[in-house]
């Protein structure tokens, strides 16, 4: 069975490492701010000008001047800072992220990743995914595997414009996860319910399968 959205986000959390500095891209991204366990000191950072992001507020906590790059209210940990955008891009582009976590259309096996367009349709743009691409070395997708018309979103090459060239090296998806080595997608995990052969017949691009693919846990 594909992993909710909340599933997705807790499956997210589990790479968080205690004293990681972590940029949660806009939708799925930001939902893994509520599964930080609760003994691991971890900085969420925005590109809006925001570093020590805590969890989505609950209705009497909202401040509408507070908010994330997605323009979603948000709250502060104790010892949180405001600052402009050009220092919080100072920090992307300087290499002070730990993890970045961003959705994406497309992500094929070279690592390149399309996030930002589709031809004929309006989308949000840009936003700061590829200054978040650039500066970051540990980035993870997450993203539907497939569209809604059943075609693959793990693709040989992206058809759609490009965000960053050869810089994903982790796919987590609504079915499975995996790493990109060698211009190959390789599949560590799967979610509960699915079969290998699920996941091969929903990736385009090559797709090499280890003798043990696991469950994911949660």
């Amino acid at each position: 069975m594909a992993l909710t959205r909340d599933q997705l986000a807790q499956r997210v959390a589990q790479e968080f490492k205690d004293g990681y500095y972590v940029n949660l891209g806009i939708g799925i991204p930001t939902l893994a701010a509520n599964f930080i366990p609760d003994d691991m000191d971890v900085i969420l950072q925005s590109e809006n000008g925001l570093l020590g992001m805590g969890q989505f507020p609950l209705d009497e906590e909202v401040d509408a001047d507070l908010i994330n790059a997605g323009k979603q209210t948000v709250t502060m940990v104790p010892g949180a800072s405001i600052f402009s955008s050009a220092d919080s891009f100072a920090m992307i582009r300087g290499g002070h992220v730990d993890l970045t976590v961003l959705g994406a259309f497309e992500v094929d096996c070279q690592g390149n990743i399309a996030s930002y367009m589709i031809p004929g349709k309006l989308i949000k743009g840009m936003g700061g995914a590829m200054d978040l691409v650039a500066g970051a070395d540990n980035i993870i997708v997450t993203m539907t595997h497939a569209s809604k018309h059943g075609d693959s979103k793990l693709l040989s090459e992206c058809t759609l414009p490009l965000t960053g060239k050869a810089c994903i090296k982790r796919v987590l998806t609504d079915l499975a996860l995996l790493d990109i080595e060698d211009g190959k997608f390789i599949l560590r995990e799967r979610a509960p319910g699915v079969s290998v052969e699920e996941i091969v017949a929903l990736t385009s691009g090559e797709l090499v399968v280890p003798d043990d693919v696991p469950e994911m846990k949660f």
